[in-house]
């Protein structure tokens, strides 16, 4: 079958050349020429690759790339006119794959998508699905939202870091120096108190017994682990 595409730029006449080139390559290609767009059309069509420019209408393509790095692994390629060194740092850091200044080449262009494809093809098997669903609550990872009878579940940033990394490793133990690295830094490895704290405050909030969890699971001494 042959790999897709998301092609997200809001300059018709870029939009238009990738697609005859990559069409002609072989490549199905889906387009996008905003965020929103961008976000949804990746949570429908679950491309091989996404191709993204930084300087979009309604956001920031780094906002973009952190919006899909919260469940999917797939490749992302930034093609953008800016070029400076911090602004490239800035989207590799935010979760880019690789990062390609316009003007550019289309070979190059080509070979890093090759690239891009291929490890793709490694990862295909580890994606998270965009919405997560318990007998208790939903979690939308692609809209950050959580869910239960129905209602919106208001969390904390902290409080949504901490499901979100559980959730996004399902039936996977997570360590407590994973979950305080990744959610709070690596200054706060050992500080596995706060730990006790947000998860029972997520169980208030999402458990229908706090005290007996069904989903957001304790493994003594070792971490945490989230069960649909």
């Amino acid at each position: 079958m042959a790999p897709t595409v998301l092609v997200v730029d809001d300059e018709p006449q870029i939009v238009r050349a990738l697609r005859i080139n990559l069409a002609a390559r072989g490549y199905q290609v889906v387009t996008a020429h905003d965020g929103t767009a961008a976000l949804r059309a990746v949570a429908d069509t679950r491309p091989d690759v996404v191709v993204l420019d930084l300087g979009l209408p309604d956001m920031d393509g780094n906002e973009v790339i952190a919006g899909l790095r919260g469940w999917t692994t797939v490749p992302i390629i930034v093609l953008s006119a800016r070029g400076d060194s911090p602004d490239k740092v800035h989207a590799l850091d935010a979760g880019a794959d690789d990062y390609v200044t316009k003007p550019f080449g289309m070979d190059e262009l080509l070979a890093r998508l090759r690239a891009a494809v291929r490890r793709s093809a490694v990862s295909v098997g580890d994606e998270a699905e965009a919405v997560v669903r318990t007998d208790d609550f939903t979690v939308d990872l692609l809209a950050k939202k959580v869910r239960r009878g129905g209602e919106e579940v208001h969390l904390t940033k902290t409080e949504w870091g901490v499901l979100e990394l559980l959730v996004r490793n399902p039936g996977r133990l997570v360590s407590q120096k994973q979950l305080l690295r990744e959610v709070w830094g690596p200054a706060y490895e050992n500080e596995s108190h706060y730990l006790r704290v947000y998860l029972a405050q997520l169980r208030r909030k999402l458990e229908p017994e706090p005290s007996r969890p069904r989903h957001l699971l304790t493994e003594p001494g070792m971490g945490y682990r989230f069960e649909a």
